[in-house]
């Protein structure tokens, strides 16, 4: 099944916002990777806490970014004839799919 016009615009839509939240949220995690300096005036385990805490997110500014480039990736094929069907074994991906990750190249069995 080739997706309508409307799912199109519906995917795009969808796929904007998510880029936009991801560009606010990277924005956020990026400052707060300041180092910690070492004399700050915050005690021993304070200092620890938010060097924990600095590196998850780190690991969420990773995910982030890979997340957001899969989507402008995505953004930009959505036009293309074969958007919506999986590289793998040429079946179309269900619309629900799509909308729970439009970036998905796959469906959910060639994902497996």
């Amino acid at each position: 099944m080739t997706l309508t016009t409307q799912q199109r615009n519906e995917l795009r839509e969808r796929m904007q916002r998510e880029i936009d939240g991801l560009e606010e949220s990277i924005a956020r995690l990026e400052q707060g990777l300041n180092p910690v300096a070492p004399d700050a005036a915050i005690g021993r385990l304070s200092r620890l806490d938010t060097m924990l805490n600095q590196g998850i997110n780190q690991s969420s500014l990773s995910q982030s970014r890979t997340r957001l480039v899969r989507l402008q990736h995505a953004l930009k094929r959505i036009d293309d004839p074969d958007f919506g069907t999986c590289a793998e074994c040429g079946e179309a991906i269900p619309i629900a799919r799509l909308l729970a990750l439009p970036e998905c190249d796959c469906c959910v069995e060639c994902a497996e």
